[in-house]
């Protein structure tokens, strides 16, 4: 009787080194499964919350993708629209402008910038780009624009204060305490404020004030400051006479008290002295129109 062999059929070594394979196997799931039970135990949930969270997490990507889909095809911007349009036939429409705060600057050049939303839909308009606008003027420091519906925009302005005046080759600029310009001032309108001078001025504009504030006597009786070499100050006061400050905040402060003491002292202002100079420390030097020529004059006389 003839026998069959099956051939490719394993061996005996080969089986049992399947049989372990798979004890190890299994024994590695048993540890991975323990591992995970452990690691669950020790978190501040359930297995069944932790599935909840996948689930919404699951939901969210496909929410998410969903809008992205919506707004690629333009649905959000069709449905606000249709919002907007519902808002106008319900009397929510811009149909008025209220404009407060306003005091020093052209209450037109506001509304020039903000007519441009008479007759939209109250949710069309962009509140934060009407403010940007409103920041370009040279005069706003500052400003609110708010919905008061049904149908009217308030603008609430910050103006910049006034402070001194800019004196430029060409024309006089009307400057606030920071040194920004809000707008070119006659002549006659400067007349009684501070007249700024010399390049880059503008910029020491802070540092001039608290200068003149440290000597409260004199600050009312400057009438020009003059930026001089883009170092120091030269003050021309109601007298017309000159005081030349050393470079320098603290020096200068430091002469300008000093020059505020002798002053109440002596008089200087109002006499015969025309440019007062305390550019060098501990000093004063006094320059008196014509005071050379009589010196030389007396000294001929002398011979």
């Amino acid at each position: 009787m003839a026998q069959t062999i099956k051939r490719g059929g394993k061996g005996v070594r080969r089986s049992a080194a399947a049989r372990g394979t798979a004890r190890k196997v299994d024994k590695a799931k048993a540890q991975t499964g323990t591992a995970l039970d452990a690691a669950m135990r020790w978190l501040p949930f359930t297995e069944e919350q932790l599935h909840r969270v996948f689930l919404i997490l699951i939901f969210a990507a496909l929410a998410g993708l969903v809008w992205i889909v919506a707004s690629l095809a333009g649905v959000p911007a069709l449905a606000q629209a249709q919002m907007a349009g519902v808002a106008a036939n319900a009397g929510f429409e811009v149909r008025r402008v209220e404009v407060r705060g306003v005091e020093h600057m052209n209450e037109l050049k506001v509304y020039e910038r903000v007519l441009g939303e008479r007759d939209r839909a109250m949710p069309l308009v962009d509140v934060a780009a009407v403010r940007s606008d409103l920041l370009g003027l040279s005069w706003v420091k500052d400003a609110r624009v708010s919905r008061q519906l049904p149908d009217t925009l308030v603008v609430d302005i910050v103006e910049r204060e006034p402070h001194a005046v800019l004196r430029k080759s060409d024309r006089l600029v009307l400057i606030d305490g920071t040194g920004a310009e809000l707008e070119p001032i006659s002549v006659a309108a400067a007349k009684g404020r501070l007249i700024v001078s010399g390049p880059g001025a503008a910029y020491q504009v802070p540092d001039l004030t608290r200068l003149l504030d440290a000597a409260p006597a004199l600050k009312p009786q400057v009438t020009e400051a003059e930026w001089i070499g883009n170092r120091r100050w030269n003050l021309t006061f109601k007298t017309g006479q000159v005081l030349a400050l050393p470079q320098g905040e603290k020096p200068s402060a430091t002469a300008l008290i000093s020059f505020a003491r002798l002053d109440g002292v002596n008089r200087l202002l109002g006499g015969k002295v025309a440019i007062f100079d305390m550019r060098a420390p501990e000093r004063i030097y006094m320059r008196i129109p014509g005071r050379s020529q009589e010196l030389a004059a007396n000294a001929k006389e002398r011979k």
